[in-house]
């Protein structure tokens, strides 16, 4: 494993990816639904907001759109959670783990 040279003796045993891997993984999985449900509501809201403008309403497509990416989010995280479930029970069964 490759270090900064600023780096000590302790904070190298707390950045052990081989041994903490299971709670990188984890970490990986809770970051990339936060960032799919953002990506959703700020996609739809920016996508509202250049309607709103274009036709000059004020803040109706805002309003809709937001909604949208909300419900749109939600819906992928839960299918993404799903899969990373589904994953791990399929590992378990694979290694005999009941």
């Amino acid at each position: 494993m490759i270090y900064p040279h600023s780096m000590t003796a302790h904070n190298k045993k707390l950045i052990n990816f081989k041994k903490h891997r299971e709670w990188a993984e984890n970490l990986t999985i809770v970051m990339q639904v936060g960032l799919t449900m953002a990506g959703c509501v700020f996609f739809c809201f920016f996508v509202g907001r250049y309607l709103d403008r274009w036709l000059g309403t004020k803040g109706v497509f805002v309003a809709i759109f937001t909604i949208l990416g909300v419900l749109g989010g939600a819906n992928t995280v839960y299918r993404q959670i799903l899969k990373v479930t589904a994953d791990a029970e399929n590992k378990d069964s694979d290694n005999g783990v009941d």
